[in-house]
Formats: C-alpha cells, structure tokens, sequence
C-alpha cells in the first residue's frame, strides 16, 4: 500500500489520503451501524479513495455485505481484516470490544486509527488505554442515530444525516488523528462534538438508555397481561411511538445496560420518583396535574424549535 499522508479535516472528502491507491478502512461488526457506515463512505462508487474491508463472524453476514455494496472486500478472520488497515472502526456491541481489543492488537500496523461506535464510553475507553500498543491512536465514538429496524439489511447511507457524533479521543490521540475522524465523522453527514467520557454516558443514559428501558418495560407489561389480545387492537400511535425502542437489537441493548448500569439505574430512581408525582396528581384529582402536562408540553416544543433552528 502507497504511503499516506493526513490531510486537513476541512476537506470535503475524508481526511486520510492515499497518494497512488485506497485507504484500507476495517469495519469490525455488519450491523445497522457498521453497514451505514460503510455505504456512506462507499458513495461515489469506484471513485471512492476508500478501500472498506467488513469484518463479521458469520460468512452469510459478509455475503450480504458484499452483495448489497457495503465493503469492497470480506473477511471472516478478525486478524486478517485488522493487520494491514489504517483505520479500524469498531461496530459490535459494547461488551464485544474488549476481546476485539485484545485480537487485533498485535496485528495492527504503526499509525493506524481505531475507533469505535459504542453507546457507552467509559468502560472502552479503558479498555483502549489498557490494551491497544502505543503505535496506534483511539478515539471513541458514539453517533446518536438508529433505526426501529436492526442487521445489515437495515443499513442506509444517510442514516447519519445530521446527527450528533460524540467524540471522545484518548489522551494521547494525536491532532492530525482526531482531524481524521473529525473528516470521517462529516463523511457521514453527521456532526461532530467532543465530550468527556463519563459525562456522556451520564446524559445519554437520560435520554437514550432510560427511553429504551421504558420501551422495552412497557411492552412486557402489556403483551404480559391477560387482555393483551384485545388491548393489541386497540393500540395505535401512542403505543407504537412509546415501544418503538422495544425493537432495538437485545444485544446491544443488554450491553448498554451492563456498560452503564450506575448512571442508567440513577435516572431510573429519578424516573420513579417523577412517576410516583404524577401519580399522586392523578389519584387525588389534584387540579394542577393540567399545569404540570403544560409545563412538560411547552418543554417539548422549545426542544423541537430548537432542533429545527
């Protein structure tokens, strides 16, 4: 492979170039968000300066991979699709990284870029600074996208549009590295912020994990309960809104739970805590239960103005 060289990040194409031939890029894990992300970076076809190589334990996810345009070339090894890459993205659920750490880690080449898309930060980022060599840069990452639908099937090049990416580099991440996926990051259509580790897992435990637990709650109690057979025709919007998350891929939702388990029980407590007040509003017909539904109501309005500014 020609030698490369890192160009700025404000560049409208990534930021690693390859002066006589591709960037080998390893996708580790073709999921919903692997997938995506090899097809945005793919778009452009065979003009792409990317060379993306899917990795996947399963021979039938890489068949489809390759059929659907995802990567240009699959690998079932993990050693094999690290060693030669110089840029390794992470897409497996959070607890798989560890032991992804410890397998590539001797293979991967001096200068080479790891990141990963994990929902919680902390416990890899640990893992980054325990494991990885020296040779090589990590910066986490987390892009606050998804889908009701999971697998590679799933995946869609503009899934990414628009949406925050959390970036959390290593200590010893070098500027020109973090400019790098700082490009990646804008190939995507995404938008990239820096965070501290543990005050990202802490607010999106708020406003992604907890919704998800109550998702999934939710529809346990329902489906659980003896009139589930008439309940299910009458439910409509609201229920399918409220137990969309339900859907999520177990997997990864088991994974965040466990990689994030102190935060993700604290805004359960306060959760608890905020249900038990509207219940109380509710059972003693107190008049102001209205005010509060206001107040929640106008919350929500300036958050959607806001989104939409």
């Amino acid at each position: 492979m020609a030698t490369s060289r890192i160009a700025s990040a404000g560049n409208d194409s990534l930021a690693l170039r390859c002066y006589n031939d591709a960037v080998l890029v390893a996708i580790i894990g073709l999921g919903l968000i692997g997938g995506s992300i090899g097809l945005a970076l793919r778009q452009g076809g065979k003009r792409s300066k990317w060379e993306i190589v899917g990795y996947s334990r399963r021979q039938e996810s890489v068949t489809n991979a390759l059929s659907l345009g995802v990567i240009d070339r699959g690998e079932t090894n993990l050693e094999d699709a690290a060693k030669q890459a110089e840029f390794v993205i992470i897409a497996t659920p959070v607890l798989a990284v560890k032991e992804i750490f410890s397998k590539i880690a001797p293979h991967l080449r001096s200068g080479c870029i790891v990141t990963d898309v994990g929902s919680t930060k902390v416990q890899i980022m640990k893992w980054a600074a325990e494991i990885l060599p020296p040779k090589v840069d990590f910066i986490g990452g987390h892009p606050m996208a998804g889908r009701e639908t999971y697998g590679i099937q799933a995946a869609r090049s503009t899934l990414f549009q628009g949406c925050t990416h959390c970036l959390t580099p290593s200590e010893k991440a070098s500027p020109k590295s973090i400019d790098t996926v700082i490009g990646m990051v804008k190939k995507l259509g995404a938008i990239p912020i820096f965070m501290d580790a543990q005050e990202h897992d802490n607010l999106v435990a708020g406003i992604s994990h907890l919704p998800m637990v109550l998702s999934v709650a939710l529809v346990s109690l329902t489906t659980d309960n003896p009139s589930w057979s008439k309940m299910s025709k009458l439910a409509a919007s609201g229920y399918h809104d409220l137990t969309r998350l339900a859907s999520g891929n177990p997997e990864v939702n088991a994974h965040i739970c466990l990689s994030n388990q102190e935060a993700i029980v604290n805004w359960m407590d306060k959760f608890s805590q905020e249900l038990e007040r509207y219940r109380q509003l509710v059972a003693k017909g107190d008049k102001s239960l209205e005010q509060a539904l206001t107040k929640a109501n106008k919350a929500r309005l300036e958050w959607l103005s806001n989104l939409s500014a």
